[in-house]
């Protein structure tokens, strides 16, 4: 029986600068490297219908696993996207990513379904666990972008 997880995280950082952190590969094996490794993530940015197959190790220590993921929607100008994933145990794993505008800068909410048969308790929880360790990751990424461009306007 699938199972879905929403975590929100807020951040001090217009919606666009956090969109780009949060759809970027670079970020995103820094953000996830501790806990997964992947092996053929592309190179070029992320767009809508982009196919990909990787192989991915848990704690980047276990057997590799084969891991497809589809961006079914990626709609940069409402700062969201959808993906529909599976490997491994993972039968679906459907993540809906949205980075809105707050009086304080932006809140990136993270919904994912996800249906791994008698492990998905085990799933959710290591889904829950993965995007909380995504959110300190991206606010150091953040802060260095934000003194990257204070420096460049100097």
């Amino acid at each position: 029986m699938p199972k879905t997880i929403t975590l929100t995280h807020h951040y001090d950082h217009p919606p666009q600068a956090v969109w780009d952190v949060a759809t970027d590969f670079d970020a995103f094996v820094e953000a996830t490297k501790r806990l997964v490794s992947f092996d053929g993530l592309p190179t070029e940015p992320m767009f809508e219908g982009q196919k990909i197959d990787v192989t991915f190790r848990l704690f980047g220590k276990l057997p590799p696993q084969p891991y497809h993921m589809e961006l079914v929607v990626f709609d940069p100008e409402a700062h969201r996207f959808e993906s529909h994933e599976y490997g491994g145990a993972v039968k679906s794993w459907n993540h809906t990513l949205t980075v809105t505008e707050t009086a304080m800068g932006s809140v990136l909410t993270d919904r994912v379904e996800i249906d791994a048969g008698w492990m998905t308790p085990i799933y959710a929880a290591y889904g829950r666990f993965m995007y909380r360790q995504r959110h300190p990751v991206r606010v150091r990424l953040l802060a260095a972008s934000a003194l990257d461009r204070a420096v460049a306007e100097t």
